[in-house]
């Protein structure tokens, strides 16, 4: 259920759209300049229409999508997915940072304890003896 020729504020879009889990956080997200509409930034009670293309960058991940469609309320995950049409090189680009992200994890050496003579030693430094 949508509304074809409408608008929708680009807060409630984002919220109905469930790229932000509450509205008051899609709201803090359009004034910090995380959501570009067309490529320029806007204010939270900017209207959006169908075709108008928008930039989210959650973290370090960063969403191109295109609106398809306004929402009348909003629904469950499967209507929220059909409101936007991700652009192929953006969700490239996010697997991409995905896959260097666990590499990343992967190749981090874990901290150990120190071990008794380690202990000593440090022992010995914050105590003032060599």
């Amino acid at each position: 259920m949508s509304y074809s020729e409408q608008s929708l504020r680009i807060d409630r879009w984002l919220w109905s759209a469930r790229i932000y889990k509450t509205r008051g956080l899609a709201t803090t997200a359009v004034i910090g300049g995380k959501v570009r509409l067309n490529g320029q930034r806007a204010k939270p009670s900017r209207p959006v229409r169908v075709g108008d293309r928008l930039a989210v960058t959650k973290g370090i991940y960063e969403m191109v999508v295109t609106v398809v469609d306004i929402p009348i309320r909003r629904g469950p995950a499967r209507e929220a997915s059909q409101l936007y049409e991700e652009h192929p090189d953006s969700i490239e680009k996010r697997q991409q940072l995905k896959g260097q992200l666990k590499l990343e994890r992967v190749k981090r050496e874990r901290p150990r304890r120190p071990d008794k003579r380690q202990r000593r030693r440090i022992r010995g430094l914050t105590r003032g003896r060599d």
